[in-house]
């Protein structure tokens, strides 16, 4: 059985692929019947992406069994010494990362069912979802940079599809070109990198580059700074697919997309590329402490960038973008740290809690828009809700397990991951451990006011004067909520006339998923028990050689869990003081720290200085270049042409064909040359 389960491993990434290219086909070919056959085109991506997961979890159980590592290449081009091989490897990292991206992929899915129903794209939606998750398997399962890099594109690729989804809005095509443009940067690195270490050590294999990169350097035939310029060059594309400082401006503004594609993006998908990238890299980047170090402090530096951002974020979506953006800096940064094992615990329990945490965001969304219309401002404004729990209970629950998981409490996943990542980062550097443990405390403050926000106190969707404020403050327009020159509240709804004055439940296709993932976030975790972490012994980092446990230091434990969760209650109970009882009135303490407050508010300002730095500088490079393309390059060509036209012109007179007229032509040259010799 084992045989014929690894030589079939390709199929995972085939099945995703297959449904995207049937569907697709039959968008090309028969649109108008293709989309009349809405859930049936559904039901067929759905069951091949199950198969896909089914396979996945039949090789994850494989490796906890201790099968050794499979890998399976073909020579795909060859010229000279130059051999390169395409494939797949199975390994417990391979098995666990297609256990997550399967598992979210089809949840997300089913989801999408619920949450797209009246969508015209419907169809379309669901073949740009399967040809994601399969880039995103045929990533995971890819042997050597080459192939990865192929992948990567293509997720790249599709995520621009997706986060354009609704290209008729300007905000959605404007946000999936930045994202387009700004992992474009880290991927220039990334091919930069490879190119490098190809031309250092001969291979794209990862094994084999850590080792030849290795000994190189060590033997001194390779600059120790050349070594580490290669691996910052490969980080670069992970600083760009994960969202790392200072790459991480694209990841909120891809929130324009349906929320479904948000969840699938943050959760088991595109973020999730870079750090197994490094997870992958790993061979390469333990060899090199500078790099170590950069990815590191890069890790740390957006972890807490993220979080501060996310204080005051009042889009529901964008919060979690920040919050997805802070959680992938501690993975970031426990892969610096060393410790390798923990940063990829965390990736499959943020994995969990974030798809959770996002489709019950769509929930909300799609619960609102009963109320405010399908108007994202309106919809997704956390200013607008409020008591919602009375009227979506199941959403509610899930989002406050998901809240209780990414904040760290016990017993649910996020614990035991940070808690892990934390303590190993305690162990490398202290400082680092510092900006992690604010961080967390930063993270329940912000998770707990949207959960306050959204579910408690009473409900101000129909609060006619809120809803004109923000509509004011979209078209940027500082007009006043009441008196003269306030805007008529009717012109401020889109289809308003059969809205409902509450919202509501979302149906079974949308919970069902919210249900499903809960579980994970609750239980997950207990596999990274420290006393017996199940997790390390499946996944560890290469070469890396394991000892059993044998007196468990409680006592560090529990100085180290302990001070995570009381930083992250202190958060909860703040957040609580100021939005929930309302006993903080958070005016008043932003008004008193109105520049920090300032700073958050505007995303630290990386969005202004990027565009005055590069967007307009670009655009003004562009209007010079191509004045000189016009004025020079144009006017030269055009010139030559002028010309040749005139000359052509005069000269045809001269071709007469008369011979005397040619003689008298002659006679006039040689008796001009007399004269001219006479006078000199």
């Amino acid at each position: 059985m084992e045989p014929f389960l690894y030589n079939y491993a390709w199929t995972i990434a085939l099945l995703p692929l297959l449904g995207a290219a049937l569907v697709g086909l039959g968008l090309i070919s028969f649109n108008k019947a293709t989309n009349q056959l809405r859930q049936i085109n559904a039901v067929v991506i759905i069951t091949l992406l199950g198969v896909a997961m089914a396979y996945s979890f039949a090789l994850l159980w494989s490796q906890t069994q201790g099968h050794e590592t499979y890998t399976r290449t073909f020579e795909w081009a060859a010229a000279g010494d130059f051999h390169l091989s395409m494939g797949y490897i199975i390994d417990p990292l391979t098995a666990v990362m297609l256990v997550i991206v399967t598992t979210v992929a089809f949840l997300v899915m089913v989801y999408t069912d619920g949450y797209m129903a009246h969508d015209d794209g419907y169809v379309r939606f669901y073949a740009y979802l399967s040809i994601f998750s399969a880039s995103m398997l045929g990533l995971v399962i890819s042997p050597n940079l080459v192939q990865v890099y192929i992948f990567w594109e293509l997720v790249g690729m599709c995520s621009y599809l997706l986060i354009g989804f609704w290209y008729d809005r300007k905000a959605a095509a404007d946000a999936c070109q930045k994202a387009f443009v700004t992992n474009r940067v880290g991927d220039f690195g990334l091919l930069l990198g490879m190119l490098g270490l190809y031309w250092a050590t001969g291979s794209f294999e990862f094994e084999v580059i850590g080792e030849h990169l290795h000994e190189l350097v060590s033997s001194g035939a390779l600059a120790g700074g050349m070594a580490a310029l290669f691996a910052v060059l490969v980080f670069l594309g992970p600083v760009a697919k994960s969202a790392q400082f200072p790459l991480h401006v694209w990841l909120p503004d891809a929130m324009e997309g349906p929320t479904p594609i948000s969840a699938l993006i943050h959760a088991a998908t595109m973020v999730a590329a870079g750090v197994f990238l490094i997870a992958r890299m790993y061979p390469v980047f333990e060899q090199i402490p500078i790099a170590m170090t950069v990815i590191a402090w890069t890790g740390a530096t957006t972890a807490f960038l993220g979080a501060s951002i996310a204080l005051t974020q009042n889009d529901i979506k964008k919060g979690l973008a920040y919050s997805t953006i802070s959680q992938l800096g501690y993975m970031v940064m426990a892969m610096g740290s060393g410790a390798y094992s923990a940063g990829l615990f965390h990736l499959m329990t943020h994995a969990y809690f974030k798809a959770m945490l996002f489709l019950c965001s769509g929930s909300v969304i799609h619960g609102m828009e009963a109320v405010v219309g399908h108007d994202p401002v309106l919809a997704q404004d956390m200013r607008l809700m409020g008591g919602l729990r009375k009227y979506m209970p199941i959403t509610s629950a899930t989002f406050l397990v998901g809240n209780l998981a990414i904040c760290g409490i016990p017993p649910f996943a996020g614990f035991w991951s940070k808690d892990e990542i934390l303590g190993l980062a305690f162990q490398a550097n202290p400082a680092l451990w510092v900006v992690g443990w604010l961080t967390a405390g930063i993270t329940a403050f912000y998770m707990f006011r949207m959960y306050f926000m959204t579910f408690e106190g009473k409900f101000r969707g129909n609060d006619e004067s809120i809803r004109q404020q923000l509509k004011a403050a979209e078209m940027g327009e500082l007009q006043p909520a009441f008196g003269p020159g306030a805007m008529d509240p009717h012109e401020l709804e889109h289809d308003d006339h059969h809205h409902a004055s509450e919202p509501h439940e979302s149906p079974w296709t949308m919970t069902f998923p919210l249900v499903m993932l809960a579980i994970p976030s609750c239980a997950i975790g207990l596999l990274g028990r420290p006393w017996h972490n199940d997790f390390e012994w499946l996944v560890h980092a290469p070469g890396e050689v394991l000892h059993e446990v044998v007196e468990f230091n409680w006592t560090e434990f529990l100085i180290m869990g302990g001070s995570s969760v009381g930083i992250g209650l202190i958060g909860i109970t703040i957040a609580s003081l100021m939005y929930w009882q309302k006993k903080i009135d958070p005016s008043a303490i932003a008004n008193s720290i109105k520049p920090l407050y300032n700073l958050s508010l505007n995303k630290w300002y990386f969005d202004d200085i990027y565009d005055k730095v590069f967007v307009i500088n670009s655009r003004r490079l562009a209007r010079q270049m191509l004045e000189i393309d016009f004025r020079i390059v144009d006017g030269a060509v055009n010139f030559t042409g002028l010309v040749t036209v005139v000359t052509g012109q005069g000269l045809k007179y001269l071709e007469s064909g008369r011979v005397q007229f040619y003689a008298l032509i002659i006679f006039a040259a040689v008796l001009g040359f007399v004269v001219v010799s006479s006078i000199a």
